[in-house]
Order: C-alpha cells, then sequence, then structure tokens
C-alpha cells in the first residue's frame, strides 16, 4: 500500500482487497463506513484499540468473550458484488473476524440463498454488520442492474458501459460492480481518458480546434474520445480520426445514419437517457457501445441480511 507506514490493520485490509480496488480511497471508503456508526469523536484508527465498544447495544447485551456466527443471506434474486469489500471491512474492525464467501462476486442468486458466512467475535461482528450489508447491498444492485442492462443487448454486439455518476467516495468500488454485472468501464478519472464535451469544444472554439489542441499537448497519450450531437458535428468530428465518438442524445433513426456514414471507421458510443426499456433499440442501430448512467447512480440495493445463531 503506497502510504506512510500503514497500521498493520490497515495493510491486511488492503491485501483483502482485489487487485483493482487496492487503493487509498476504498480504504477511506471503509474507515468512513464504520465511524458513521461507530466513531462519534472520531478518535478511533485501524489497529488502535476495538471500536466495538461504541456500539452500546452490543456492548450492554453480549458479554466480552461472545463468539459469533452467520449467514449473509439473499433476500431477493440478483448479482453479487462486494464480498471482498465486506471481508475487509470485517477485518479493519477484528482481524478475527472471518468472512467466507459460498458464491463469487458476479453470481446469480436466488431469493433465500445464502452467499457467505462470517464468524469471530460478537461484539466485533454485529458492530461491523450494518456498514458491510450497506456496501454489499449496493454493488450487488449496481451488479444486478448492469447484468439486466447486457442482457437486454446480448443479441448484438453492443458493450454496455458504465460513467462518472457513481457514489461519492465510491467510484472504484462502483465501477468493480459493473464489471461483475458483465458491464466495461469508461474513464476511471479525469486523468486517463481524454473525453471532449460540448463545453470543452465551446470554449476551445469548435472539434476541430478542441482535438488539435488535445493532440498538440498530449499527442497519443492518452485514448480520444469526442461528444458529437448532430450529424454535421459527426462529419467534423470524422475528420480529427479520434479514437471514439459519442453520439449523444440521438434518436435510432440518426444514430442508424451515424453508424452508416461512419463505417467502421471509428468506434461509436450511444449516450443519453438511456434506459431499460430503450437500450435494445438503441443496440440494435449498429453502435458499438452505450454507456448508461443509471447502472450506478439509480441502481436499487439488494436486499440482504446477517441471521447469527
Amino acid at each position: 500500500m503506497k502510504t506512510d507506514a500503514p497500521s498493520p490493520a490497515l495493510q491486511h485490509a488492503y491485501d483483502l482487497l482485489p487487485e483493482t480496488l487496492q487503493h487509498r480511497t476504498v480504504l477511506s471508503l471503509l474507515q468512513l463506513s464504520l465511524a458513521e456508526d461507530l466513531d462519534p469523536e472520531g478518535a478511533w484508527a485501524p489497529g488502535t484499540g476495538s471500536i466495538a465498544p461504541n456500539d452500546v447495544t452490543s456492548t450492554a447485551t453480549l458479554d466480552p468473550g461472545t463468539h459469533l456466527e452467520g449467514r449473509l443471506v439473499a433476500k431477493e434474486a440478483g448479482v453479487v458484488a462486494g464480498l471482498p469489500v465486506a471481508r475487509a471491512l470485517f477485518a479493519l474492525v477484528d482481524d478475527q473476524l472471518a468472512l467466507n464467501s459460498t458464491v463469487d462476486d458476479g453470481t446469480r442468486v436466488e431469493a433465500g440463498q445464502p452467499i457467505a458466512t462470517v464468524s469471530g467475535p460478537g461484539r466485533e461482528l454485529l458492530a461491523a454488520e450494518r456498514p458491510a450489508l450497506n456496501l454489499v447491498g449496493h454493488l450487488s444492485g449496481v451488479a444486478t442492474l448492469t447484468r439486466r442492462y447486457v442482457d437486454a443487448v446480448a443479441h448484438t454486439q453492443a458493450a454496455i458501459l458504465d460513467t462518472r455518476k457513481t457514489q461519492p467516495g465510491a467510484r472504484r468500488p462502483d465501477k468493480y460492480a459493473v464489471r461483475q454485472g458483465g458491464g466495461q468501464n469508461h474513464r476511471l478519472g479525469l486523468f486517463d481518458m481524454i473525453l471532449v464535451k460540448d463545453n470543452h469544444i465551446d470554449g476551445a472554439g469548435g472539434i476541430t480546434a478542441a482535438l488539435r489542441r488535445v493532440r498538440d499537448a498530449y499527442g497519443d497519450q492518452y485514448p480520444v474520445e469526442v461528444e458529437v450531437k448532430t450529424l454535421d458535428e459527426l462529419e467534423e468530428a470524422l475528420g480529427a480520426s479520434p479514437d471514439v465518438i459519442l453520439l449523444d442524445n440521438m434518436d435510432p433513426p440518426t444514430l442508424c445514419e451515424a453508424v452508416e456514414r461512419t463505417d467502421g471507421r471509428v468506434s461509436l458510443e450511444a449516450s443519453g437517457n438511456v434506459t431499460l426499456d430503450t437500450v435494445a433499440t438503441v443496440a440494435e442501430t449498429g453502435v458499438d457501445r452505450i454507456s448508461v448512467g443509471a447502472l450506478t447512480h439509480s441502481a436499487a440495493t439488494l436486499d440482504l441480511s446477517i441471521r447469527t445463531g
């Protein structure tokens, strides 16, 4: 982990995360998730002592040596995502807490199906229960919705992509969940890809001018995508040979015309108010990819529970 002298507890949690989630923002998200429930004074840090005494109900009702075992169960059908994140969160609370998955992330499950077991010190287990359920429920909801979009376009060649419309602080986990649902990731942030949108185009004085400035600044260092709203803008963008052209809020007949004019020279991405009711029609126009903000900003949480005893 790239930080100054990480505590053993933080390092252990970091090591439990999938490689794509081994990032300080993910650890911060886990710590904040715990702090909301258990750290009113902001004084606790992993490895500095148990946080569980701040769960006043469990402190009153459970003896310090109580050991609990529980099952994490899906209460509705969906696609699981986030179990390694929950494992890392439990480890932050107490390294004696063990979460063992009975299914892999990306698995479709039915209502009532166990997806993991968790065991360890009782007070600590119950202290971490709700933050763990919140994370796995949210990420499983993202994966479930993504799978519905992917299934809807399975008869075409179109890929389903996410956007940057993620939950604050949860960019990497949200995009991880999209992959577990069968989708693909668009850019992670503002640092790994050029996406020239309308405000950039207006500020630069047009599509051609904007793309020229991009090439002058970065050459071929980054993939380049440019947004267009009309077929005339498409023609101008094609002349500049970007890697991807984003067709913003075009209706299906216009998308079909765009695909015909492009003739495979550049990858085409459709975007803008795509829903489960319309995504198949959009895919059938022949676009290569469809970006859907709803995957991460509108996914319903998958209902889960942990039952001990």
